[in-house]
């Protein structure tokens, strides 16, 4: 957006009409909604290490793993709830019965891209808050818990 624009945009009072002129010519706008504040952060591993040992966070957050059943037999982290991206077609439709939209959601994958993927569709889904592990359980088993298998 051009500055002029982008500061009648951000500046307009919900349903009112207001007219902007920029480089471009006169344009007459109006704000219909402001969308509530959407989180999408990545976490870093030790971050997300020192978090994890808190119970009360496990209490507080939900915790989601979307890869295969055959990569989390390999390593696992306690706690996740499996939904495999391979099985969208399954559990996608039925996303916000299973988990709550209002409650920080953490996403974790192998190497961080799947679970970067999902955690931007939760988002479009009303999820709140929502954290990607960066560098998935790879870099936490690299970084942080050397316990944790790599493969």
């Amino acid at each position: 957006m051009v500055p002029e624009f982008e500061e009648a945009a951000f500046t307009a009072p919900l349903n009112k009409v207001v007219r902007c002129k920029t480089q471009f010519g006169w344009h007459l706008l109006q704000v219909l909604s402001e969308r509530e504040e959407c989180v999408l952060r990545e976490i870093q591993p030790k971050d997300f290490h020192v978090k994890f040992q808190d119970p009360t966070f496990l209490e507080e957050v939900q915790l989601i793993d979307v890869r295969e059943p055959d990569e989390v037999a390999k390593a696992s982290l306690p706690s996740f709830e499996v939904f495999p991206l391979r099985q969208f077609g399954t559990w996608g439709p039925e996303i916000t019965t299973k988990l709550d939209p209002q409650k920080d959601t953490y996403v974790m994958c192998h190497h961080g891209m799947r679970s970067l993927q999902v955690a931007k569709w939760l988002q479009s889904q009303g999820f709140q808050r929502v954290f990607n592990l960066a560098g998935g359980i790879h870099a936490y088993a690299t970084t942080v818990d050397p316990t944790v298998p790599t493969y």
